[in-house]
């Protein structure tokens, strides 16, 4: 019997995160046709770009993602169908919602025992890069129109911020998976891992909202170069998450994307002094931002204008929340966040050895983990994360 479980709860949030996909989808159209009823055109044109990139990006890793396994299909739903037809489904850009129904269908026999695991993995790394692609650029796009409109943005804001804030916590317990001390991980750290993302991720959406709605034009301009410096730091992290070299070029741009809005550990090692660095970084970059809001508001007549004091606060607010939440990011890391030893990764593809104490001791649990698909991918996330 194998060592992994996929428990109610892992389900529980398989089967949440597709309907949060379809409710994503109803919500996109429905902006789309507001848009255009509304005739703004402009935010309808980079409302369909963010939709259509992010899909072309998903859809790539996921037919990448086939290919390094050369297509193997070992669930029933996927033996259905032949190479071509999974080609055209990622060509009609419905491979996300193909593996949705993959992780649904595989918890009955036969599908072999710890699948819905490894699928489950897959599915929780493409929703952060489209979380992160779709999701928060088109955020900061609503956000600013509100502003601009003067409607009530900080509910939208929360629930806005929540809704990403869910994709990373799914993430995280997809890592947990490949602990072995996994039960004994209590259930407030998801809890702690959720608030400060929340609280970080919200600070950082509203800055570049508020700046967005004074200087349009300069986000592009910020976003351009603040990418390349993320970028050029990824490329000297000397990632190794693909298997060609194309796709880790893809996944070194992918990840700078990811870092403009958030932290994500893509290296091995102790990554303190890198994520403090991070940190400080974009403190220093909210901060400006916001400064810049506060400034135009009191200096210049805008179609929308807040009066100063209100300014302030908000701007003070913005980045006292991407504080707290570095405080409860701490509050994790000291004392819900597990630095395990891990073991090499066996020669191999078949066996997936749970990073565990025990292994350091010797202790070999391969004869109950024969029949578990290894998902190399997020096992190496893994090691990275809980190093």
């Amino acid at each position: 019997m194998a060592v992994f479980k996929y428990n109610r709860v892992d389900f529980f949030f398989t089967c949440l995160g597709l309907i949060f996909l379809l409710l994503d989808i109803g919500l996109d159209i429905f902006a789309a046709v507001s848009f255009y009823q509304e005739k703004e055109y402009v935010s309808l044109g980079f409302l369909l770009l963010f939709l259509l990139g992010s899909s072309v990006l998903v859809q790539t890793y996921s037919w990448l993602w086939y290919s390094y396994e050369n297509f193997k299909r070992d669930t029933k739903v996927e033996s259905c169908l032949s190479k071509g037809q999974l080609r055209l489904l990622h060509y009609l850009q419905l491979g996300i919602y193909f593996r949705c129904l993959c992780a649904a269908s595989s918890q009955r026999p036969p599908t072999p025992e710890g699948f819905a695991v490894y699928l489950s993995h897959d599915l929780a790394m493409l929703r952060i890069i489209e979380t992160f692609s779709e999701s928060t650029p088109q955020l900061v796009l609503m956000l600013t129109i509100m502003l601009q409109k003067r409607k009530q943005v900080f509910i939208a804001a929360i629930g806005s911020a929540s809704a990403v804030a869910f994709s990373v916590t799914t993430y995280h317990r997809s890592l947990r998976s490949f602990l072995t001390e996994k039960q004994k991980q209590p259930v407030t750290s998801s809890l702690v891992y959720f608030s400060w993302n929340l609280f970080i991720i919200m600070s950082r959406l509203s800055a570049l909202a508020l700046f967005a709605s004074v200087l349009p034009c300069f986000i592009f301009a910020h976003f351009v170069c603040s990418w390349l410096v993320l970028f050029f730091c990824v490329w000297r992290s000397k990632t190794d998450f693909m298997d060609t070299p194309c796709g880790e070029w893809l996944f070194r741009a992918t990840v700078a994307l990811i870092w403009y809005f958030a932290w994500f550990n893509v290296t091995e090692g102790k990554t303190r002094n890198r994520t403090l660095l991070y940190h400080g970084y974009k403190l220093a970059d909210i901060s400006l931002l916001c400064g810049l809001w506060c400034w135009k508001m009191s200096t210049e007549e805008l179609y929308f204008q807040i009066p100063q004091r209100e300014a302030i606060i908000v701007a003070v607010s913005v980045v006292a929340l991407y504080i707290f939440g570095l405080f409860l990011k701490v509050i994790y890391y000291k004392f819900y966040h597990p630095n395990l030893y891990k073991e090499p990764a066996p020669a191999g593809d078949e066996v997936d050895f749970p990073m565990s104490k025990d292994l350091e001791k010797g202790e070999s649990h391969t004869p109950q983990i024969q029949n578990l698909k290894q998902n190399k991918r997020m096992r190496k996330l893994a090691e990275n994360f809980y190093s």
